[in-house]
C-alpha cells in the first residue's frame, strides 16, 4: 500500500465551494483501479490548509492510472483553480504501524 501526501492551500473564503467540488471530484478518482481509500482533513489551525490522503495500491496506479485517465481532466477542472500554490504530491510506504 502507497500513502499519497498532499497538502492543498485554499483561501478560507472558497472553503465551502472546494469541499463541495471535492465531494463530486472523490466519485471520479474513487474508480481508478488500485485506489483503496481517501482523506480529506481541514486544518483546525490553519483554515487556508487541507490535508489529502490517498490510499493507492501501487505508485503507478496514481501516477499513471489516474493522472493518465480521462477523469484525471475533469479531476483538474473540479480542483485545480482553488489552490494557491499548487501542492506538492509526495508518496509514503508504510515502515511501522501500530
Amino acid at each position: 500500500m502507497i500513502l499519497e501526501h498532499a497538502v492543498l492551500q485554499v483561501d478560507p473564503s472558497q472553503s465551502a465551494r472546494f469541499e463541495a467540488a471535492f465531494d463530486v471530484a472523490r466519485t471520479i478518482i474513487s474508480e481508478v483501479p488500485g485506489f483503496i481509500r481517501l482523506r480529506l482533513s481541514h486544518c483546525l489551525e490553519s483554515p487556508e490548509r487541507y490535508l489529502l490522503l490517498v490510499e493507492w495500491e501501487d505508485v503507478e496506479s496514481h501516477t499513471i492510472g489516474f493522472r493518465q485517465s480521462t477523469g484525471y481532466e475533469k479531476w483538474r477542472e473540479l480542483l485545480h483553480h482553488f489552490y494557491e500554490p499548487f501542492p506538492t504530491v509526495e508518496h509514503y510506504s508504510t515502515v511501522l504501524e501500530v
